[in-house]
């Protein structure tokens, strides 16, 4: 085995009399030859450093006209405010905290500005890519961030959501999947599964998938909410669940394996994975805000992202104060942009030799969710695409259901007209209409359950919540069947939040970090005893 080593790289170099002119407080610095800007804050002889990117989304930090101490510093993002003198997040309070770098004075009072780095864990027991054959490995896509991966002779399947709705009723596909894909499924050697998000997730999928197949080895990080929290009570029998360390290469065969690694904002609940066959590696980021912590393999040969944003509540479901129609739209617009350009700068960093926009074909497409579906512009593959050519000359992919790439043609020649293979002229690529009733009708079940005539429901439900010692007054509006079903059975909020079930006011506009990390991550392991409850209140 090579031994991996800790590196430690010189982000920054100033002279002494540079340091000499920094000033007390902030200091906005740039490296001009990599175009990489910091923030320094000096307290007399202290001084501070981190990178100027907001942990949150990445955003660029610019000076806090708000703050008349001069200790932090605000988002261009989402107006997240750091407060570089302890290098925690003060809006949202109670959030994250900012990672320092390494400041270093040399003999001479010049200053160094470094980062100590972690081996890389894909560099362990490095391999060559070796020849492959055309047809060895091809790639499937069947819909939204499910891709069928042949491997040599194995079969592995990422995500697979191909049927029912995500998000209690919020998303439906976007996309037909290929009409066989429970035989796809079935036929697969192994399932990865990003997070427990429904969209990735999802019960109606497995479910009928373990009528045919219950021991189909399914493989999850080792997050610290279980991505599979919710098994039991989904009533879906799977029987061979497997949960990973992260950064550690899983052996399937001698020419197969795979590592899953944790994402840097939200650790607690997303993945993403490296695949290497033969040498050759496939990296799919999912949904990762920051996979890695930003550090990745480059010149992979293929990598998969998501790309299209709008999969979240805000700003669709807020309204009051600052929310006018007009707001909305200029920040969707705004954001997409946004996202757009970071996933085109990822991919012109890594390299990969071919890269494919996924994980973002969902719609809002159940009628009383019209104004939804209007206002939640999302991103277009083919423009990300375009806007990766025109920064490198790395080949793109907009995949349709059943489309195929063969990854040996694509990298012996890109234009090789055999390199996809397109689904057959005539295939349905879009959903016109989705089976609502069975998923609404679940929905509907609970409105009449019994705890609900009871009003104690509410002390009692908030109690087992488990959140507290916050002074905060919080009204959300939110559809009556979605909502007593999250309680009923102990959901966590996302299926109220991203499913656009909420409409949401606040006043003061302030983001409640810590509430809404406790309802959407940090609810209890176990429903409710609403037996008991009854019991009491009979």
């Amino acid at each position: 085995m090579g031994s991996i080593e800790q590196t430690m790289e010189v982000l920054l170099c100033l002279s002494p009399a540079e340091v000499a002119n920094l000033k007390e407080g902030i200091n906005f610095l740039r490296n001009k030859k990599t175009g990489k800007d910091y923030i320094l804050y000096k307290d007399k002889s202290h001084v501070r450093a981190c990178k100027n990117m907001c942990k949150h989304q990445g955003g660029l930090f610019i000076r806090d006209i708000e703050d008349l101490d001069g200790r932090s510093v605000r988002c261009t993002k989402h107006n997240w405010r750091l407060d570089v003198s302890t290098m925690k997040y003060v809006n949202p309070p109670d959030s994250f905290c900012q990672d320092e770098l390494v400041v270093e004075m040399d003999e001479e009072n010049g200053l160094l500005l470094l980062e100590l780095n972690p081996p890389n864990p894909w560099d362990s027991e490095p391999r060559s890519p070796e020849h492959l054959a055309f047809g060895e490995v091809q790639i499937t896509y069947l819909t939204h961030a499910c891709m069928d991966l042949k491997l040599g002779d194995k079969r592995m399947v990422f995500d697979p959501w191909l049927t029912g709705p995500a998000f209690a009723r919020g998303w439906w596909l976007l996309h037909e999947p290929p009409s066989d894909w429970l035989e796809r499924l079935c036929r697969a050697d192994l399932i990865y599964i990003s997070h427990m998000h429904s969209d990735h997730l999802s019960y109606p999928t497995l479910k009928k998938l373990a009528g045919r197949r219950p021991d189909i080895p399914i493989y999850v990080g080792n997050t610290e909410r279980p991505v599979f929290w919710n098994l039991n009570q989904s009533g879906v029998q799977l029987t061979n669940i497997n949960v990973v360390p992260f950064g550690i290469w899983q052996q399937v065969d001698k020419n197969l394996r795979f590592m899953i690694l944790m994402d840097g904002v939200h650790p607690e609940m997303d993945t993403c994975i490296i695949v290497e066959y033969k040498g050759h590696k496939i990296l799919n980021t999912v949904d990762c805000t920051r996979p890695n912590g930003g550090r990745l393999p480059e010149k992979v040969a293929l990598m998969m992202s998501d790309f299209a944003g709008g999969a979240s509540g805000f700003p669709m479901t807020f309204s009051g104060g600052k929310f006018t129609e007009e707001w909305k739209a200029q920040f969707i617009k705004t954001e997409r942009k946004k996202l757009l350009n970071y996933k085109a700068r990822l991919v012109k960093d890594l390299q990969p030799r071919i890269y494919c926009p996924f994980a973002g074909y969902f719609v809002e497409s159940h009628p009383s969710d019209k104004y939804i579906k209007e206002t939640n512009i999302k991103n277009d593959p083919n423009e990300l695409n375009d806007l990766i050519k025109k920064n490198s000359d790395v080949v793109t992919w907009t995949p349709r259901p059943g489309a195929t790439l063969d990854l040996s043609r694509m990298l012996t020649d890109p234009t090789d007209s055999k390199g996809i293979i397109e689904p057959p002229e005539g295939t349905k690529i879009y959903k016109d209409s989705w089976d609502f009733e069975p998923y609404l009708n679940t929905l509907h079940a609970a409105v009449e359950d019994e705890i609900f005539l009871h009003s104690s429901w509410i002390k009692e439900y908030f109690t087992w919540a488990g959140f507290k010692d916050y002074n905060l007054v919080v009204r959300i509006r939110s559809r009556v069947d979605v909502i007593r079903h999250v309680v009923k059975n102990g959901l966590l909020w996302d299926e109220l939040y991203i499913g656009f079930q909420t409409r949401l006011q606040r006043h003061p506009d302030i983001y409640h970090h810590l509430f809404w990390n406790h309802f959407q991550i940090k609810l209890p392991l176990t429903p409710p005893n609403w037996k008991s409850f009854l019991m009491h209140c009979g």
